[in-house]
């Protein structure tokens, strides 16, 4: 729905023709293959339980391992849909370029992430927020926030290269979103998000976490080392309990009205009317969610 969105205000109210609906739809559906593929692989990694509510799709009986290939099936309807619909386009090209950009920038960010939790070398000493930013720049903010402005883009004929404070300022929500996503995992509502978060178990490089080690004295930090990273849920329930001790909720909601703010101002400096109203489109959907 983000690529027609943009598309439709980057026409700047003109009135879209079914086939420019259908492209941008195809487009759109593109990202949702992109997207699963990542989802069915990354569940298998992380050994993940949940997904939007349901089993993880490797966990279905009788599929099991059979998930990985499903996952690169997922990822070759992409190739094939461009191929079919954008061949004959002068952008088809970019298309195909960004795509792959794209899937290179988010499996990098894949590999900092399992890279930085393997098993015999869990170092929390090594957590930082610019070790998140930069696990969150290319494992979240590229697919899901650059590429549907990016798609629509190219449909109205725009050259992505003159688009890069687009993309920086994407790149930032994407951030933000991540954070929202990593304060959701520990105190969102599992009904609500459509999944059980194992964040803290999984020992990931989470914004919590980060926080928490510039925030907690010696004795705080002791507990952290500890009990993160840990499948006990009294070792989980402790590092909740210190989250709630360091108010990180009450750091969360400062951080985020900041981000907010710096994100506004900088839609604001874009010369272009069409690209603020994609822009603050995209904010107005994530700012404050709860899911």
């Amino acid at each position: 729905l983000s690529v027609i969105d943009s598309y439709k205000l980057l026409k700047e109210g003109k009135e879209l023709t079914e086939e420019e609906i259908f492209l941008a739809s195809a487009l759109g559906w593109c990202i949702e293959w992109l997207q699963a593929y990542f989802l069915v692989l990354d569940d298998i990694m992380d050994n993940s339980h949940t997904r939007r509510g349901q089993p993880c799709w490797f966990r279905v009986p009788k599929v099991g391992m059979i998930a990985a290939n499903d996952g690169i099936i997922l990822r070759n309807h992409i190739p094939r849909i461009l191929k079919k619909h954008f061949r004959d386009k002068p952008y088809y090209v970019d298309l195909l370029d960004l795509f792959n950009e794209v899937e290179f920038q988010t499996a990098s960010g894949q590999m900092i992430d399992l890279i930085t939790t393997i098993e015999g070398e869990k170092d929390l000493s090594k957590y930082s927020l610019s070790l998140h930013r930069r696990i969150v720049q290319y494992k979240t903010a590229y697919y899901s926030f650059y590429i549907p402005v990016a798609c629509a883009l190219l449909m109205a004929n725009e050259n992505l290269d003159n688009h890069i404070d687009v993309k920086n300022i994407l790149i930032d929500m994407g951030i933000y979103f991540q954070v929202q996503d990593d304060y959701l995992d520990c105190f969102g509502d599992p009904e609500r998000i459509g999944k059980i978060g194992t964040d803290i178990e999984d020992f990931k490089c989470s914004w919590l976490v980060v926080k928490a080690l510039e925030l907690c004295n010696e004795e705080q930090k002791k507990i952290l080392f500890d009990h993160y990273g840990k499948e006990d849920p009294a070792d989980v329930a402790k590092i909740k309990a210190l989250y709630n001790e360091l108010n990180l909720q009450g750091v969360f909601e400062e951080y985020e009205s900041r981000s907010y703010e710096k994100l506004t101002t900088s839609i604001k400096a874009h010369p272009s009317k069409a690209v603020q109203a994609v822009l603050k489109s995209f904010l107005g959907k994530i700012y404050k969610r709860q899911k």
